[in-house]
């Protein structure tokens, strides 16, 4: 069994009692934040890296603590001043200076430096430290959504590749080191700016099998586990007397339409299937409540959400008469037979399954034969970016600014540019989306990004299911646990374990 990394985990230098044992379902890909942008990647660049803006519970990008950055202003369009806090310092004891900033942006810019979030930064023409407390950014053209590519977290000036396996931040925990595929060990950072967190280090365990890591946290060998187990899980740990903490999310799930396909291309089949679909039901059965329906990308709780939508319900009959519409009759009345056929791949993620499963018995109530095929996650997403489908179902995660509208849905960013995957074009979204993408006020970016919800909502191109309930389940004697938007792992800070008597200790070990 190797070790990556040096020195004594926290279970050395603490009890073990005041260590939070934390299960997740896989490994980070990278202890780099600049290059790992997997869920469980973020997770420890969140504990171990603080990020030079944050993003706060109303999803506006902010300068409050933890952010390095004690404010920022706009002098004009096309500039970005970023004043940082004093006397933060990185677990190696050197103090951060606008010169670590510089240099965790400029390496997007550098064109030998490889990163699926190069991207995002395709507008920023350069980043350069005025003094020692004092970055600015310049855009190539306005951008009024700049602001949320500086939630970033900053790494040491020259850190070069390194970080990928030994992290050094300023975050409120250090890195002690990794046991691959086992499990990251990570220590309180007692020089902490923010103040020391309430545990002693946090051990993030890697199970990847969901029904092993209820077994885990039901017998106390973990202490916690946030989006990762499933609401029949998480149903089973609160009658064994385990704790479920829940929030709203900004994970979006939905069905995607191929546009470049003849039969979705027709707008009355695509609305022929949103009134087939019963979300209700989904929400209410498959995940106990534990979801709200969707109206589109952007979640309620997101400051440019748009609720003034067209919005499918549940409606058999209207599904059918639009069929009719669409040149697709009934060939045989109450006969077998159906309208029409179409193909709806999912990933064999056992939720995803079962969800293509309820999707397939509502559209054969209206009609239409939906072949569900299911495949490994990786050979599914290559077919979804080749566009090698007619429909099928995926989550948006973590969706928090309005440009994901653009990012999505506007014509230029069809793959490999962006996320349009269904091919959707509308000139008139393509418009509005450049529009609310120069705009500098939030006034006007909501305006704008108003209008392509609505139209969007209209075209149907994508069928929303539901807006994710964030879920946290903890042992009894966890206290201090918060769920934000985007459940992050930021705020087990605050998490503390009470100690348990012995006898019980002694059950759980």
């Amino acid at each position: 069994m190797g070790v990556l990394g040096a020195g004594c985990g926290p279970a050395a230098t603490a009890p073990p009692d005041e260590i939070l044992r934390v299960v997740i379902r896989a490994a980070p890909a990278s202890f780099d934040p600049r290059i790992g942008t997997d869920e469980n990647s973020q997770r420890v660049h969140q504990l171990v890296y603080d990020h030079l803006l944050v993003i706060d519970d109303d999803l506006r990008v902010v300068a409050e603590p933890p952010a390095l950055a004690e404010r920022f202003e706009m002098p004009d369009p096309l500039t970005y001043i970023v004043y940082l806090r004093r006397g933060v310092r990185f677990h190696d004891g050197h103090q951060l200076t606008a010169a670590d900033v510089a240099y965790t942006f400029s390496s997007f810019l550098d064109p030998d430096f490889v990163s699926p979030r190069k991207g995002a930064y395709r507008m920023l023409e350069s980043v350069t430290a005025l003094d020692d407390y004092r970055v600015q950014f310049r855009l190539r053209e306005p951008f009024g959504s700049f602001p949320v590519q500086l939630v970033m977290p900053i790494v040491p000036a020259d850190a070069g590749d390194s970080l990928r396996t030994f992290p050094v931040g300023t975050g409120p925990y250090r890195f002690v080191r990794q046991v691959p595929d086992e499990q990251v060990e990570l220590a309180a950072y007692e020089g902490y700016w923010d103040g020391l967190p309430q545990n002693a280090g946090i051990v993030l365990r890697i199970i990847p099998d969901e029904t092993m890591r209820g077994l885990e946290l039901r017998k106390g060998s973990a202490d916690l586990t946030i989006n990762d187990v499933s609401p029949d899980i998480a149903h089973q740990l609160q009658e064994d007397a385990l704790t479920v903490t829940t929030a709203p999310g900004v994970d979006y799930a939905y069905i995607g339409l191929n546009m470049r396909d003849p039969v979705l291309a027709d707008r009355r089949v695509r609305h022929a299937i949103g009134y087939a679909v019963d979300r209700q039901a989904i929400v209410d059965y498959l995940r106990r409540g534990l979801a709200q329906p969707a109206v589109g990308i952007l979640a309620p709780i997101a400051w440019a959400y748009e609720p003034d939508v067209h919005q499918f319900t549940h409606d058999v009959d209207r599904a059918k008469r639009l069929l009719d519409e669409a040149g697709y009759p009934d060939p045989d009345g109450d006969g077998p037979r159906p309208r029409l056929r179409l193909t709806l791949k999912t990933s064999t993620d056992e939720f995803f399954r079962l969800q293509a499963t309820v999707i397939q018995q509502n559209l054969r109530l209206a009609g239409i034969d939906a072949d569900v095929r299911s495949y490994e996650f990786a050979t599914f997403y290559a077919d979804v970016l080749a566009g090698n489908v007619q429909m099928y179902t995926l989550q948006w995660v973590g969706v928090t600014d309005p440009d994901m509208l653009r990012r999505v849905y506007h014509s230029d960013q069809v793959p490999p540019n962006g996320f349009n995957r269904i091919y959707y074009r509308n000139p008139e979204v393509d418009r509005l989306i450049d529009l609310a993408t120069t705009a500098v006020s939030d006034e006007d970016r909501r305006s704008y990004y108003s209008a392509v919800q609505k139209l969007v909502a209209e075209d149907a191109p994508y069928i929303s299911l539901w807006y994710k309930t964030n879920l946290a389940v903890a042992r009894p004697n966890v206290t201090g646990v918060r769920l934000s938007p985007q459940a992050g792992f930021w705020t087990l800070k605050d998490v503390k374990k009470r100690q348990l008597p012995s006898a019980a200790r002694a059950s759980a070990e």
